[in-house]
């Protein structure tokens, strides 16, 4: 069994998918959430500035992609010269 995620993680992760603009259906299936989830963290997102709606399709703030860059692990982070 694998462990639950956090809601830390859940928003990385529609962050992520919305990088390129990205509809709900596919942040739902990307995200893999359920879709009454999937509304709870969009607004969630929206109302704290960290994603934009555009219409249809959902987009990743620059302030998303500093939260992003911020909360990269040591892995994920380039090597600094």
């Amino acid at each position: 069994m694998t462990p639950r995620r956090g809601s830390l993680e859940i928003a990385v992760e529609i962050l992520k998918v919305a990088l390129e603009g990205a509809t709900k259906t596919q942040i739902m299936y990307g995200a893999n959430l359920s879709y009454s989830s999937l509304r709870r963290y969009l607004e969630l997102l929206e109302g704290i500035g960290l994603l934009e709606n555009k219409g249809r399709v959902y987009r990743t703030t620059d302030k998303g992609l500093r939260f992003l860059e911020i909360v990269k692990g040591p892995k994920e982070r380039s090597p600094q010269s």
